[in-house]
């Protein structure tokens, strides 16, 4: 009844129309109708203190969502489109389904769809609509994570770059150039929702909507102005009339009725839960592994782990739980934010390459099957606390009509407990939670796994190791005396390489004017990679990390007596992904110094010095076919391929049969970036090792789409000086027994 009060009362103008059309006694008739419906929705509001509505499709209330007039119980897992391909989707969005997942949430990537002002792509991976509607022919939901920042590990936290040069810009704040560009982003994405009828209030699977993203972590630094950016945020995407509700994650203060939610791992222990007694209790992002950096090792979380935080989440009163990632897949290009792998949530129920990561993803069906059996008295049953010991606690849901469910959770991480229920002694596993259907019947225990575990195989299909079939082409180190630009400083990387490449060269020219005895170059950047040249040779290398933001390197180097040149090539691996101001954020060379013998230091930094930006293969699109003849390429032997620093290397290759996911072993080379075919699968850094002496990975993922039978063309770029002859190419596949190939982690 009150569903129907209510669309009555946001249609009036109709009412009123209809009333014209239609007798006297059936116009007294429908305004009586219409009176009590307003004295029950207020009386309502007065006494429950307010419910969030819209025309149709989706509401919400304290216990949860309201779909189509039904309370919902929702498990949701996060797939990226863009880090997956438009082949790739119907497989992963079935395997979802098929573990148990209602909703899949995705970010709207805005630097991919708006690479320059006013120029958009939705094609390919990038096509949004056609991700969505795939969704919805299989029968899910979707959560839209609009932003449009979203941090998510990925370059510049989806802001385009062009923003940054747009007058008075200060990113994430009460700043109208920032929020004139933010809204009409926000606008095109609802609008092109709109058009499409992919809003549950047009019929469509979108039932969530996010603006923003994590901006508590960042609202301190803009003080009264993080504040009011708040609120204008909130105001401007409910006035965009979507017709679902709105959430904000991390963000306590979420104006009303934009619901706030949890992202994190524990989120059952730490989240105080929603500002108003009047919105459901939600968790965004439930962390299935964590993201990983070269030079660090994978995070390994249980599928025990997530699934005791899951459950804690439903028995306190939790009604929406989204994985993320639930299938991470990959950075194609340079998408990756700062140190960023390649490969990006492997350790997810579905793992990089769309394969089943088990036991994680059937325990977790398992639990979602478990609390779906009791959604009823979940959804509809009053919520009981008992203490059933020190560290050990029963949740009871109890309806006389819904029926019963009980989540008896034992704290204590170090012992199993023997806990007495209504009369029923369980055993608990030490930190674990078992569900009780009809408060009985133990059907479910987060401790205990019932799914084997497989293990993921790299099978090499070819190996690309006769030198004959490669052709080799090396850059031209430049020279100060061959740039157009020069000035006595040194200017900052990203001002000049607005994005576009990872690279900007450094070149002076250095006459010593007096015997300089051991020379050394000292230099600092604040940019991620440096390689130093010296007469066109490569001198040394270095590099920071995700936690060592300055490099410091010093390098022995050769001088002649005359002129010397200096070329210095300054490298970046993804801008950053979060921050306050990230658009004051400054890289590249900040101090370069000559030291002869260590008693005479020379301060080249306010040098004149040349700049040249990118590489010259990158300048004529050497990765594409069409350009390959642009520069003189070199047939191989042995002794010309091997240890290289900034060449580029080709050769051809065939398809592997089957339809096993594929990848590249680069195991033997450096740091640089992969085409296939043209497409970018993503930088590669193997040389950068974990403390454990590993590279962070070693394979990376070449979707099937990229290839043809025969006749595929794999370019290399390499930067330090690798040996392509031991680059493989790779099937691979899950198995619960050790078969005879080579492992892959």
């Amino acid at each position: 009844m009150l569903d129907v009060c209510i669309y009555i009362t946001q249609t009036h103008t109709r009412i009123r129309t209809l009333l014209s059309s239609v007798r006297e006694r059936k116009k007294m008739e429908l305004g009586r109708v219409l009176g009590l419906c307003l004295i029950l929705l207020v009386t309502i509001l007065v006494f429950s203190g307010g419910v969030a509505t819209a025309a149709k499709g989706v509401t919400y209330d304290g216990r949860s969502l309201i779909i189509d007039g039904q309370r919902k119980l929702l498990f949701s897992g996060s797939i990226h489109y863009p880090r997956s391909t438009p082949e790739m989707w119907p497989s992963l969005i079935k395997k979802t389904k098929e573990g148990g997942i209602d909703v899949i949430q995705t970010y709207v990537f805005w630097n991919l769809h708006e690479p320059k002002l006013g120029q958009y792509d939705f094609s390919g991976r990038n096509d949004l609509v056609k991700f969505i509607k795939e969704i919805r022919s299989q029968g899910l939901y979707v959560c839209l994570r609009i932003g449009p920042f979203i941090e998510a590990e990925w370059n510049y936290g989806g802001l385009p770059f062009w923003l940054r040069d747009v007058p008075g810009m200060v990113y994430r704040t009460d700043n109208e150039p920032f929020k004139f560009h933010m809204q009409k982003f926000t606008t095109k994405i609802v609008n092109m929702m709109k058009s499409e009828g992919l809003y549950a209030s047009q019929g469509g699977p979108i039932i969530l909507s996010q603006i923003e993203n994590e901006y508590k972590n960042v609202m301190a630094a803009f003080h009264e102005k993080g504040e009011a950016y708040v609120k204008w945020a909130g105001q401007m995407a409910v006035g965009l009339k979507t017709g679902v509700p709105w959430i904000m994650c991390k963000q306590p203060d979420a104006p009303d009725p934009v619901i706030n939610t949890c992202n994190g791992m524990t989120c059952g222990e730490t989240f105080p839960g929603p500002n108003s007694p009047n919105k459901p209790k939600m968790w965004t992002e439930d962390w299935t592994s964590f993201f990983q950096v070269y030079g660090a090792e994978p995070y390994i979380r249980s599928a025990e782990d997530i699934a005791f935080h899951a459950a804690l989440f439903i028995a306190k009163n939790g009604s929406y739980v989204n994985y993320y990632m639930y299938h991470g897949g990959t950075n194609f290009g340079r998408t990756s934010s700062s140190y960023f792998v390649t490969g990006y949530y492997d350790q997810a129920p579905l793992d990089e390459y769309g394969l089943l990561r088990q036991p994680k993803y059937g325990h977790l069906k398992e639990l979602h099957a478990a609390i779906k059996a009791s959604a009823n008295p979940l959804l509809q049953g009053k919520q009981t606390m008992l203490s059933l010991g020190p560290l050990q606690q029963a949740y009871v849901f109890e309806d006389a009509r819904s029926g019963c469910v009980a989540f008896l959770v034992n704290n204590d991480a170090a012992k199993v407990s023997q806990v007495q229920f209504r009369n029923n002694a369980y055993s608990l596993s030490p930190k674990s939670i078992g569900i009780l259907q009809n408060c009985k019947n133990l059907v479910y225990q987060t401790a205990k796994v019932n799914v084997p575990k497989n293990v993921r195989f790299a099978t090499p299909v070819q190996v690309f190791n006769v030198p004959d079939k490669w052709e080799v082409f090396r850059e031209t180190i430049p020279a100060f005396s061959g740039t157009a630009l020069k000035t006595n400083a040194l200017l900052e990387h990203t001002n000049l390489t607005k994005d576009k490449t990872d690279y900007l060269w450094y070149t002076t020219s250095f006459k010593p004017d007096s015997p300089c005895t051991n020379p050394s170059i000292y230099i600092e950047s604040s940019g991620h990679v440096v390689h130093v040249f010296v007469n066109s040779a490569l001198a040394g290398s270095g590099h920071g990390s995700r936690d060592i933001r300055v490099v410091k390197r010093q390098v022995q180097v050769s001088l002649t007596n005359g002129q010397n040149s200096i070329s210095i090539l300054s490298g970046m691996v993804g801008l950053p992904d979060s921050g306050a101001y990230m658009e004051r954020k400054s890289y590249g060379l900040t101090k370069v110094q000559i030291s002869c013998g260590g008693t005479k230091t020379i301060d080249l930094s306010r040098s004149q010095w040349g700049y040249s930006v990118g590489l010259l293969g990158e300048k004529v699109r050497l990765h594409q076919w069409k350009n390959l003849n642009r520069v003189k390429w070199s047939m191989n032997n042995a002794g010309l391929i091997n240890n290289h620093p900034l060449a580029w290397y080709k050769t051809m290759f065939d398809e592997p049969s089957g339809d096993e996911p594929v990848g590249l072993n680069m195991s033997s080379m450096g740091k640089g970036e992969m085409w296939v075919n043209g497409v970018s699968i993503g930088r590669y850094w193997v040389s950068f090792l974990t403390p454990a002496g590993r590279p962070s990975q070693s394979m990376y993922h070449i979707p099937r789409e990229f290839l043809k039978p025969s006749g595929n063309l794999l370019m290399v770029l390499e930067e330090e000086g690798g040996n392509p002859l031991g680059i493989s190419l790779n099937t691979i596949s899950v198995t619960g027994s050790n078969r005879a190939q080579s492992q892959l982690s």
